[in-house]
């Protein structure tokens, strides 16, 4: 039996950045079906975990943490070890930019065109919009590219805790359909992710289920 337990549905993008997380670490966990079809996330029980009602939620014995990157950072300074998520301050900096800098500019950009293009019907689309947003997501990933020329990973040689929030959402950006650029130094990155067996069992997974589905 295992202490950890992880609330979300696996289609959910920010909990397949935890399940990917706790994959690399090799950590026992129990999955348990939340939000989506399974529902369960308005009960007082969840409520009590996430006063906001959203996944995913880590539980670590009696210790229950919301927010994706929080999440990320707990199994980090916990289980991690230096290099996925350095102790000195300076080091740990550019890991924490990094994860940062994805959550509050190319993830938003990404979940515009995946919320309005991918999971919005076809008939509701906005080409105008879906337009935008492509042209954003591409202008990330060329900041990517430019930074990915002089190393292999986000925070330096070695695969860390930068690439996991960054990399999380690429496989569904090449795989929804759209015509893409693909810079060749993010599609290096991206192969070295795809030769993760972690990343294979957690992102790399279908998505159909949510084409043209705007209610979850």
């Amino acid at each position: 039996m295992t202490d950890i337990i992880l609330w979300g549905r696996r289609s959910a993008f920010n909990v397949q950045k935890i399940l990917w997380a706790l994959g690399e670490l090799d950590l026992a966990f129990e999955h348990r079906d939340a939000g989506g079809s399974a529902g369960g996330l308005d009960t007082p029980e969840f409520l009590a975990m996430n006063p906001h009602g959203r996944v995913p939620v880590l539980g670590d014995g009696e210790v229950r943490i919301w927010e994706s990157h929080s999440i990320l950072r707990y199994l980090g300074a916990r289980h991690g070890g230096e290099t996925f998520w350095p102790e000195r301050p300076a080091e740990r900096s550019v890991v924490d930019r990094w994860m940062d800098w994805s959550q509050t500019s190319w993830q938003p950009a990404f979940m515009s065109i995946f919320w309005g293009w991918y999971r919005t019907p076809e008939a509701q689309r906005d080409d105008a919009r879906t337009a935008a947003s492509k042209a954003e997501c591409e202008r990330h990933l060329e900041l990517l590219n430019r930074e990915l020329t002089i190393r292999p990973f986000l925070a330096g040689s070695h695969f860390s805790l930068a690439d996991i929030p960054a990399g999380t959402a690429l496989y569904r950006w090449f795989e929804m359909g759209l015509d893409v650029e693909r810079p060749p130094n993010v599609m290096s990155w991206y192969q070295r992710l795809c030769e993760r067996p972690a990343y294979q069992e957690h992102v790399m997974v279908p998505f159909d289920e949510l084409r043209g589905r705007l209610d979850f």
